[in-house]
């Protein structure tokens, strides 16, 4: 990973002496109901990051199969609205998304759709994510906007970001990106200490409800559900095409220049038992692993089990005896106590303390009635399960926003650590020897790590494949 001076970046910011990029982006984001942004512009201007995905899916012949519906603007104007932002978890990158209005057709004839499932479909959202800034540079140069609100241009103005002139709302105006820093120059960085046991427990813990819901709705009956289906509509009413990638052969792609690859990095935060959150995992899968679920009147072990199958009747869950050949590893360890207590065959109080440290008490009090035999009316049970679920997302997406994706864009961009993160870099080969139980994938094991506390920071490289085809037309 190239390597920039902290200092350096920091002089070189005080000597622009002007905002942020990530200052002003929240600016932006904050005042979205007086800004529009010309997309045309955008779109003509922006390098895609990653591999064009198209509508539909590959059969067994790896011919593409086309969705029966599409969906057509109801906003075919030049401006839209601007968007909102978000930073990358594992990556220096902030993504822009912009949502459109949009309403169903046929594919063959354009005929409209105008309901499913006892709902409207001729207004519904459509979400486009662009890439603003990649690998801690600015991936859009600049945004072409009008301003409908004289206090918010002033604002822009005062940061130094629009022309020094008088305000007019018929006009365009130019927010050039790529000239900003980063990031401020007093930015703070959290401990994190601690945080990624947080984070590791409420994935897991929101994997099993994710598993549990997957077929449930607060909403709609399982027959509504299954009509949204079938016109590409999510439970939570959202548009679900399936897509695939545009090219099958990815080596052919490469040689025709169709596709490019260039080397990315990925930061992670982990403990000295498991190195990052992607080693946990999934909630079907671990109760494969680790349990059997199986029919309570007959004795029947049911083979491939999943989460939806306990609001059965007559199912039950105890654990399975394991091959020797199975090794049990810190993952393994640290996702039984949770699953164990949420299955009721252990009462170490895990769960319910992930529960009411999000506020989600209603649901711990009902798992400990479950855990009590006593009766649970499953309206109130799924009630609960969808608000501990939201309530998890809230959790950690605020961890993430305040404390970890500002120190991945710190480090994917400049390089080093952020002073009072004093940490000598070793290797794989080196940590290994200290922690032999880690577990490393093929890209982690080129990587660069810390140890701060107990806590192990990750920075390894990774190739991606970008579609070549869209740098080549901006530069024409």
């Amino acid at each position: 990973m190239a390597k920039k001076s902290a200092k350096n970046y920091q002089i070189s910011s005080q000597q622009n002496n002007i905002i942020s990029l990530l200052e002003l982006l929240k600016i932006l984001e904050a005042h979205r109901n007086n800004i529009i942004i010309n997309l045309k512009h955008l779109q003509a201007n922006y390098q895609r990051i990653g591999v064009k995905r198209v509508p539909g899916y590959r059969d067994e012949n790896s011919n593409l199969i086309k969705p029966w519906l599409t969906t057509q603007y109801l906003d075919n104007g030049e401006y839209v609205g601007m968007g909102t932002f978000e930073l990358n978890h594992n990556t220096a990158n902030i993504n822009m998304l912009i949502t459109r209005k949009v309403r169903l057709i046929k594919t063959e004839d354009k005929t409209p759709i105008f309901e499913v499932a006892g709902l409207l479909v001729n207004n519904l959202n459509s979400f486009n994510n662009y890439t603003i800034v990649s690998e801690g540079k600015a991936n859009v140069k600049s945004l072409q906007v009008k301003i409908s609100s004289k206090k918010t241009f002033d604002l822009l103005r005062a940061k130094g970001v629009v022309e020094n002139e008088e305000y007019d709302f018929r006009r365009e105006y130019t927010i050039r990106l790529d000239h900003l820093p980063l990031i401020p120059i007093e930015q703070h960085y959290s401990s994190i200490e601690g945080l990624f046991d947080q984070l590791a427990e409420a994935k897991v813990l929101a994997s099993i409800l994710s598993a549990l819901l997957k077929k449930e709705s607060d909403i709609f009956l399982p027959e509504q559900l299954e009509e949204l289906r079938k016109y590409y509509i999510s439970k939570n009413v959202n548009l679900n095409f399936p897509t695939t990638n545009e090219y099958t052969n990815i080596k052919k792609a490469l040689a025709k220049h169709h596709l490019d690859a260039r080397i990315s990095y990925k930061i992670d935060i982990g403990s000295k038992d498991i190195l990052n959150l992607g080693k946990l995992h999934s909630a079907n899968k671990f109760l494969d692993r680790m349990y059997e679920v199986y029919h309570t009147a007959t004795g029947e072990i049911i083979s491939k089990p999943s989460f939806d199958m306990i609001f059965h009747e007559n199912i039950a869950c105890r654990h399975k005896q394991l091959s020797s050949r199975i090794k049990i590893t810190p993952v393994d360890e640290f996702m039984k106590q949770i699953f164990d207590d949420f299955l009721g065959l252990d009462n170490n109080g895990i769960v319910a303390g992930i529960l009411n440290k999000i506020g989600a008490e209603n649901l711990a009090q009902i798992l400990q009635q479950q855990r009590d035999r006593k009766s649970i009316n499953k309206d109130e049970l799924l009630a609960a399960l969808f608000t501990a679920n939201a309530k998890l997302e809230e959790f950690t997406s605020k961890i993430y926003r305040d404390k970890i994706s500002p120190l991945v864009l710190y480090i994917g961009s400049t390089g080093v650590l952020p002073d009072g993160m004093n940490a000598k870099a070793i290797t794989a080969e080196k940590l290994t020897q200290k922690y032999p139980h880690l577990q490393f994938s093929k890209d982690e094991q080129e990587g660069t790590f810390f140890i701060i506390g107990d806590s192990i920071i990750s920075v390894y490289p990774i190739r991606e494949y970008y579609t070549e085809k869209d740098r080549v037309a901006i530069e024409k």
